[in-house]
Order: C-alpha cells, then structure tokens, then sequence
C-alpha cells in the first residue's frame, strides 16, 4: 500500500450514495468503488441502476443497488437498513439527489416550490438524520458530503427556489459540521458549475449549447474548458477519505474559476471584462429589427 491509500483509509470502509446510478453520482460511486469502498446507492432512473448494477458486478465490487426515490423516507430507511445488514457499519453519506427547471419565481406555485425543496432539500436532511446516530455508533467518526451548486452562492435569476434550497443545504451543512465536530464527525459541500451530464444537457438548452461552444466555454468558464463528472467526483472521494480528516464545515468548488470570477468574462480580443464589450454590443444593436 502507497502513501496516498494508507492516508487515504478508504479501503474497507462504507459509503451510502443517494441519486448515485447516473451522473455526476455515477462518478462519484465509481470512484469510491475503485479506493475499495463498499457502497450502498438509491436512484430514480430504473435503466441507469441497472446498468450500474452490471458495471460493478463486473468488477467484482462489493455494493447495493436499489431502484427507488431518495425524496422518500421509507426508501432512504430501507437502504440504511441494508446496508446495516450487510457491512454493520457507515462511514460516509454522499447526498447527490437534485434537480430544477427554469421558471421565474413569480409564474411559479405553492406545489412547484415544494417538489424543489423535496428534491433539493429535505431528502439530505432525512438521509443526515439516518446517518448520524450509524456514525456515532461505530465511534470512527465519519463523512457527509452533499452535492449543491455554485447557484448557491450567487443570484440565480429563474431558479430562486431551487438555489434557496441548495443555499439552506449550505448553511444546514455548516451548523451540522460545528454540532457534529465533537464526534469526528465532518460535514461538507461540494458545489460544482456547469458539468455536463445527460439531465443537464436536457436542462441547458441554448446556454449548454453555447458553453460548449469552442469560444463560449473559455469566455465564461476562467480554466477554458466545462467540467467533467471526474472533476466533481475527486473531491468527493477528497473529503470521504483521510486526507481531508481536520476539514469541515466548508464547500469546495470544483467550477474551473467561475465563483471566483463572478461575472468576469475573457472576451475573445478583449480580455477580462465584468460587462459587455462594446463590439460585441455594437454587433448586437446592428442586428436589432429597425
């Protein structure tokens, strides 16, 4: 065993992965799986858990696959339990369940708003409230991660609910990290940009077609280049092992530089700009119908 494995401790430890079949999730399992992780997962996409199911088979890795929807408790309790049965042991939670349209707040419903905490929100706590007292009874500490986004720090104009609802995940994470300390027990977010996957190439539209456009990526991502589920599912594995063991209460941003810039663009000709250049406004005032 190198250096990095003996820090890293995750060989023969237990990670519970909820949405975790396609994805940015199926990264993330796959990664975990490959440290010798043991995993239990939950996923609404009955042809991604198949597939899943298949591919660590086939690798002979010691896992739980359960088709079902993490938004309900009673789905959530029974992969606990067989996890329970199987290994008698949870060192880490990985909350990746999460979705939204796009929708201005004001056109949006009472019903609308509570499918997008029930998707965004209240799954983590159900799963964290499972989790905690598995942890603290193996007295070895352990690891929640959630999944949010980088609109849980900015304006989000068209998904208000939904990046209030990753920004309480946020907040919720950084309050369970400081109660939880005590119990070695580490609490973190990770919030990823723009990352393409197939529910996010369906969501994005015209905008995922002009990011991966060979000018519109490098315009607006700072590192040039749209990110990759491996870039979301590192750090995961980062804060699920040893060598993160004195981080908690903290988000990682896997985005290329786009927190970080906050609105600055590299314009093509033009450079850095938080605005507009004028070519570019002259270029579309020109093609405005007179």
């Amino acid at each position: 065993m190198g250096w990095f494995e003996d820090r890293a401790g995750l060989a023969g430890t237990v990670a519970v992965v909820t949405g975790g079949a396609g994805g940015l999730g199926r990264a993330i399992v796959t990664d975990l799986a490959a440290n010798g992780v043991a995993v239990a997962v939950v996923d609404l996409d009955a042809d991604a858990v198949a597939s899943l199911q298949s591919e660590l088979g086939a690798a002979n890795e010691d896992a739980i696959v359960h088709h079902g929807d993490a938004r309900d408790p009673q789905v959530l309790e029974a992969l606990f339990a067989a996890a329970d049965e199987r290994w008698g042991r949870l060192d880490t939670l990985v909350n990746v369940v999460g979705g939204t349209f796009m929708a201005d707040f004001a056109d949006t419903s009472p019903r609308a708003w509570d499918a997008l905490l029930r998707t965004n929100l209240t799954h983590v706590l159900h799963a964290c409230s499972l989790a905690i007292p598995r942890m603290r009874a193996g007295g070895r500490g352990g690891s929640i991660i959630s999944v949010t986004t980088i609109e849980a720090h900015r304006a989000a104009p068209g998904f208000a609910v939904y990046s209030a609802a990753k920004g309480a995940v946020e907040q919720f994470s950084r309050t369970l990290a400081v109660e939880l300390a005590p119990d070695r027990i580490r609490v973190n977010t990770v919030a990823p940009d723009i990352t393409p996957t197939p529910n996010m190439e369906a969501l994005g539209g015209d905008a995922m077609a002009a990011l991966k456009h060979p000018v519109g990526g490098p315009i607006a991502v700072p590192m040039g280049r749209l990110g990759d589920p491996t870039d979301i599912s590192g750090p995961v594995v980062f804060l699920a092992s040893g060598l993160s063991a004195y981080v908690t209460g903290t988000t990682l941003h896997p985005d290329g530089g786009t927190w970080a810039s906050s609105g600055w663009l590299n314009w093509p000709g033009t450079g850095w700009a938080n605005y507009a250049p004028l070519g570019v406004v002259e270029h579309l005032a020109s093609e405005e119908p007179t």
